[in-house]
C-alpha cells in the first residue's frame, strides 16, 4: 500500500427530495457542513481550507468568500472545483494536495443545491443583499469608496497621499508599450483634477477595465531545470478569506493580505525588505495603501509618508507595479490579477526590457478579491 496523501475524517449527508421549500441553497450548504464537522468530532474553527461547487443560487460570483462569510470560516485556502459530476472527487485530491503544500490542515469540501421551480435568492439570508445593497453598496466602487474613508478618518490620510499611488502606476506604465495609459503621463495633480467617482475616489484612482488575457505554465521544479529554460520558482504561498459583504469586514483599514502575505514569508524564509520587486494588487489606490501597510513596509496609517521617501521606478529602491500595475496598464477582467504575475516573472527572468530591475532575485505577488476579501500572496524567485 502506497503512504497516504489525505485522509476523510468527516461526512455529512442531507436526504433527497424531489423539490424543497423556502429553503436556500446557502442554508444546505450550512446543515450538511454542520453535519460533517461534527462526524469527525471537530469545531468549526479547525476549518482552514474550504472548496466549493460554482453553483449558489444566491451569489453568481465570489462563492467560496460567500460561504466562508456564511458559516463564519475564515479558509488560508479556497477555491472553486467546476468538474460537473466529477466534482466531488476532484475536491478530495485538490484538498489533499493543498494540505501537502502546507497551505492548510483541514479542508471542508461541500456540495449542495435546492430544487424549486423559482429557486429562493432571499435577501435575507445572504449578507452583501441585506446590509450593503439596500444602503446603497452595490457595486466596487462605492465599497473601495467606504475603505478609503474609512482610513483617511481613522489616520488623517489625505486625497494626495492615494493619488501619488495612481500617478506613479501611470509612470511606470510609460516603459510599457502594452498598457492602456502608454504615452499618457498623469502626475498627482492630474489624478486629483479627475472627476470623483464615489467620494473619496477620483476616476484615475479606478482601474480602467480592458479586454485582455494573461496566462503561466507551472510545472516541478525538477521538471523546469531539465527544460534547460529561465524559469521562477514558487518559494511560498499564503491565502486568506475572511468576509464577502464589505458590512462584515473585520476591519475596514487592513485586510486579509496581512496574514496571507505573513504566511507567504513564513513559507519562504523571506522579510519584506528582502523583496525586489513588489507586484501588488491594485484595482483602487486605497487596495495598495493597505497593502503596503499590511506588508508591514510602514506602519499603520503612514503609507503615505512611506511612498513620499521611496522611488517605486524600475530604478528606484521599492520599484512596485513596473508595468504599470491594473492602474496603469489596464484590468483585464479576472486575467488583471495574472498580469502582477507575469510582470514579477519577467522581472526575475530579466526580461523586462527597458523596465528591467537591476539584479531582481525575489518579488511578492498579491491577489485581492471582492472588497478586500480574498487575499493571495506569492514569493517568487530565482536560485
Amino acid at each position: 500500500m502506497s503512504q497516504a496523501r489525505g485522509s476523510v475524517v468527516g461526512i455529512g449527508e442531507l436526504k433527497p427530495q424531489r423539490l424543497t421549500s423556502g429553503v436556500t441553497t446557502l442554508e444546505m450548504i450550512a446543515e450538511v457542513s454542520r453535519l460533517a464537522v461534527f462526524d469527525a468530532g471537530l469545531e468549526p474553527e479547525a476549518i482552514d481550507g474550504l472548496l466549493v461547487g460554482p453553483q449558489v443560487g444566491e451569489t453568481p460570483q465570489h462563492v467560496p468568500a460567500t460561504i466562508a462569510e456564511y458559516l463564519g470560516l475564515a479558509p488560508t485556502m479556497a477555491n472553486v472545483v467546476d468538474l460537473g459530476g466529477a466534482s466531488g472527487a476532484g475536491m478530495v485530491w485538490r484538498a489533499a494536495a493543498a494540505i501537502e503544500a502546507g497551505m492548510c490542515e483541514t479542508v471542508l469540501c461541500v456540495l449542495a443545491n435546492n430544487r424549486e421551480e423559482t429557486a429562493p435568492r432571499s435577501p435575507n439570508r445572504n449578507p452583501i443583499r441585506e446590509f450593503d445593497v439596500p444602503f446603497g453598496a452595490s457595486g466596487a466602487n462605492i465599497s473601495y469608496a467606504l475603505l478609503m474613508q474609512a482610513h483617511m478618518a481613522e489616520y488623517g490620510s489625505t486625497p494626495k497621499d492615494f493619488a501619488m499611488i495612481a500617478a506613479a502606476a501611470r509612470a511606470n506604465a510609460q516603459l510599457n508599450p502594452d498598457a492602456i495609459f502608454f504615452g499618457k503621463p498623469g502626475d498627482v495633480e492630474t489624478v486629483l483634477a479627475s472627476p470623483i467617482i464615489a467620494s473619496p475616489l477620483h476616476l484615475l484612482e479606478i482601474v480602467m477595465p480592458v479586454a485582455g488575457g494573461e496566462a503561466v505554465i507551472v510545472t516541478s521544479a525538477g521538471h523546469a531545470r531539465s527544460l534547460r529554460r529561465p524559469h521562477v520558482h514558487l518559494l511560498g504561498a499564503g491565502e486568506k478569506v475572511t468576509h464577502r459583504a464589505v458590512s462584515q469586514a473585520p476591519s475596514l483599514t487592513s485586510g486579509p493580505l496581512k496574514s496571507a502575505i505573513a504566511r507567504a514569508f513564513a513559507q519562504s524564509g523571506t522579510r519584506i525588505n528582502d523583496m525586489d520587486l513588489l507586484s501588488l494588487y491594485d484595482c483602487y489606490t486605497i487596495m495598495v495603501a493597505t497593502t503596503i501597510e499590511d506588508a508591514g513596509l510602514c506602519a499603520s496609517g503612514q503609507f503615505g509618508e512611506w511612498l513620499r521617501d521611496h522611488d517605486l521606478s524600475h530604478r528606484g529602491d521599492k520599484p512596485l507595479n513596473t508595468h504599470g500595475g491594473q492602474l496603469g496598464f489596464g484590468q483585464p477582467d479576472l486575467a488583471g490579477g495574472m498580469t502582477h504575475v507575469v510582470e514579477a516573472v519577467r522581472q526575475l527572468r530579466g526580461d523586462a526590457g527597458e523596465r528591467q530591475i537591476g539584479k531582481a532575485r525575489l518579488a511578492l505577488v498579491t491577489g485581492n478579491g471582492a472588497t478586500m476579501s480574498e487575499a493571495t500572496a506569492l514569493v517568487l524567485g530565482v536560485a
